[in-house]
C-alpha cells in the first residue's frame, strides 16, 4: 500500500475534512463581522466525501477530523460521520465544534460512528464568553459538553483560544474544571491572519507562558502517538483532565506535522496555514477514478515544504482555529 510520506521523512495519517465555511457565531479572533458569502458555495457531496476518503485511507490516513466553519449546520452531518466511519481502515472520526446544537445531537453523532470530539469553549465565564463569540449560549454549550460525557465519548477536548486581556484570566477555572472531568484543554495561541493585525498585536500572547505557568505546577508532558495532532499534553497527578498547547510559533513546530486538509470545496492544502491548494474535485464524483486521485495526492505531497512561514509574515489565509 502506498503511503503518504514527504520528502522530509513525515507521514500523514491525519486527514482534516471541511465540509462546509458557514458558521453561525462571530468569533472575534475569526469572523467578528460574522460569516457572509459573495455567492453560493457547493460543498463537497456524501458521495464525494466518500470518494476522497477511500483514496485517503488506501495511502494509509487512519484518522479524520470533520470541521468547518460549523460541520453540524450540514443538514446531512451524521450521514457523513457514518459514511467515514464505515470505512474498514479509518480507525477514528473526530469533529470540531462549536457546540451550539450539542446537547441536543452528542447521542446522535456518538451512535452514527464520531469517536472524538472538540468543543470551542473561549472562556468559563458566561460574560466573557458572549464578548467572544457574539453568541450568549454559555450553558447550552457548556450542556452539550456533558451531553458528549454521557453519549459514552471516552475524553472530550475543549479548544479555547488564548488570548491577553480576554481569558487569559480563566486559566486557574479551567484547571480547577478539568480536576476531576475527563477533558483535555487544549489552548491554542492566538494567530496572525492577514486582517487580524491589530487584534493580534493587542490579544497575543505567547503559548510559551502557560507551558511554564504548568510546569512550575507540577504538570508533565506526555509522549505523543503517531497520529496525535500537534500539542503538547501535559498530565498532573491530582487531575483526571489534561491540558493541550497548540503554539503554531514555537520552535520545531511543523517537526511533527502529520495532517493534510481538504477544503469544503475539495482542493488539498499541504499546509494548515497555507492558501494555496491543489484542485481534487473533478476525481471525486466517481471511485472509477481513485487511482488517478491517489496519484495526483501523492504527487502533490512531493512539494510540501519543510516548514510553515508564519516567522516571516506569511499568514496565508487558514487559522487553525478548527483543529
Amino acid at each position: 500500500m502506498n503511503q503518504l510520506i514527504d520528502n522530509y521523512g513525515r507521514k500523514f495519517e491525519y486527514l482534516r475534512l471541511s465540509i462546509t465555511d458557514e458558521c453561525n457565531f462571530k468569533c472575534n479572533y475569526c469572523l467578528p463581522d460574522g460569516y457572509s458569502s459573495p455567492h453560493k458555495k457547493h460543498f463537497l457531496t456524501v458521495n464525494e466525501i466518500r470518494n476522497l476518503l477511500n483514496a485517503f485511507s488506501e495511502l494509509g490516513t487512519k484518522k479524520v477530523r470533520i470541521t468547518g466553519g460549523e460541520p453540524s449546520l450540514r443538514k446531512d452531518f451524521s450521514e457523513i460521520i457514518s459514511t467515514i466511519a464505515n470505512i474498514r481502515t479509518i480507525e477514528k472520526v473526530a469533529m470540531t465544534t462549536n457546540g451550539y446544537s450539542l446537547s441536543k445531537n452528542a447521542q446522535q453523532w456518538f451512535d452514527a460512528g464520531l469517536d472524538a470530539i472538540n468543543v470551542s469553549v473561549d472562556s468559563l465565564d458566561a460574560k466573557t464568553f458572549y464578548l467572544i463569540t457574539g453568541k450568549n449560549i454559555f450553558q447550552r454549550v457548556m450542556q452539550g459538553v456533558q451531553a458528549c460525557v454521557d453519549a459514552g465519548f471516552k475524553q472530550v477536548k475543549i479548544n479555547s483560544v488564548l488570548m491577553r486581556g480576554l481569558n487569559d484570566r480563566d486559566i486557574d477555572l479551567y484547571l480547577d474544571w478539568i480536576k476531576n472531568q475527563p477533558i483535555q484543554l487544549r489552548f491554542i495561541e492566538l494567530m496572525q491572519t492577514e486582517d487580524n493585525a491589530d487584534f493580534f498585536n493587542k490579544h497575543h500572547i505567547s503559548g510559551e507562558w502557560i507551558k511554564e505557568k504548568l510546569l512550575a505546577s507540577g504538570w508533565i508532558r506526555k509522549t505523543a502517538l503517531n497520529h496525535d495532532g500537534p500539542a503538547q499534553v501535559f498530565t498532573h497527578p491530582t487531575h483526571i483532565g489534561e491540558i493541550g498547547l497548540i503554539m503554531p510559533y514555537s520552535k520545531d513546530f511543523c517537526n511533527s506535522c502529520n495532517r493534510l486538509r481538504v477544503s469544503s470545496v475539495g482542493r488539498l492544502h499541504l499546509c494548515l496555514f497555507g492558501e494555496e491548494g491543489i484542485d481534487l474535485r473533478d476525481l471525486l464524483a466517481s471511485s472509477k477514478d481513485k487511482e488517478r486521485l491517489k496519484t495526483r495526492i501523492i504527487n502533490a505531497l512531493t512539494t510540501k515544504k519543510e516548514s510553515h512561514f508564519l516567522h516571516a509574515g506569511e499568514m496565508g489565509g487558514l487559522p487553525i482555529w478548527h483543529l
